[in-house]
């Protein structure tokens, strides 16, 4: 049976109340990304950005997954074959909703990053500027979360499933933002069938063979049984 590998962007958990950069009055209307999602900007005001995510990290702790989440795990509970979920969030809806092995390119807002020696530990709920490395004892501590001009996670691992993919969907992406936004290329260039689920068109929306527009809660629990039904 088909690799179903599927990317996830900030539109799955939308509805579980985390907003995406678009949303009016959410966090990140708030602030600039220059100014907390990205190296300079830690540099520049690191009490600004510990504090953002500190309220983000916050923000996440309170949400649930919703009916999206909880398809896509029955998906690969229940598909023949295997299923890759890939996301570009920071929360842990989609382990929160069933769901294994998720490969969170941009890391995690349960995660700390020692910014001198690379070590990884779980984040506490308020992260302090200085706060010192349990390894190396530096005050190099950051969010385990990958900024803007800096590389993703896991990409070789994510371009060999996409390169041995059946099926690709790409679920609540803007695609505006690479090396995601060039998954559903990679994804063609193998021969998979290519779904886009969203709100509203995404910028490589005519890359996909196939288009579904409306809520995550509703689309993806619809394509998660009409694919499990035709595996029987």
């Amino acid at each position: 049976m088909e690799k179903i590998v599927i990317l996830t962007g900030a539109g799955i958990s939308a509805e579980s109340g985390l907003g995406t950069f678009r949303d009016e009055g959410g966090l990140w209307s708030q602030h600039r990304i220059e100014d907390v999602a990205t190296p300079e900007g830690f540099a520049r005001d690191p009490a600004l950005v510990q504090g953002f995510y500190n309220a983000r990290r916050a923000q996440a702790a309170g949400a649930r997954p919703n009916a999206a989440h909880e398809a896509l795990a029955r998906l690969q509970r229940d598909w023949p074959g295997e299923v890759v979920i890939v996301t570009q969030n920071v929360d842990a809806l989609h382990e929160a909703g069933g769901a294994d092995g998720v490969l969170h390119m941009h890391g995690t807002l349960s995660g700390a990053l020692c910014g001198a020696c690379g070590h990884r530990w779980v984040a506490p709920e308020e992260m302090a500027v200085g706060e010192p490395c349990p390894a190396c004892a530096r005050p190099a501590a950051r969010p385990d979360v990958v900024w803007f001009g800096e590389m993703p996670y896991y990409m070789d691992e994510i371009f060999a499933h996409l390169s041995g993919a059946g099926i690709f969907a790409a679920i609540g992406t803007s695609g505006q933002v690479y090396p995601a936004a060039g998954f559903v290329e990679e994804a063609r260039q193998a021969g998979a069938h290519c779904v886009e689920m969203s709100l509203e068109p995404s910028a490589v929306v005519t890359r996909f063979h196939e288009t579904r527009q409306g809520r995550a809660t509703e689309t993806v629990p619809a394509w998660v049984a009409e694919l499990l039904e035709r595996a029987g």
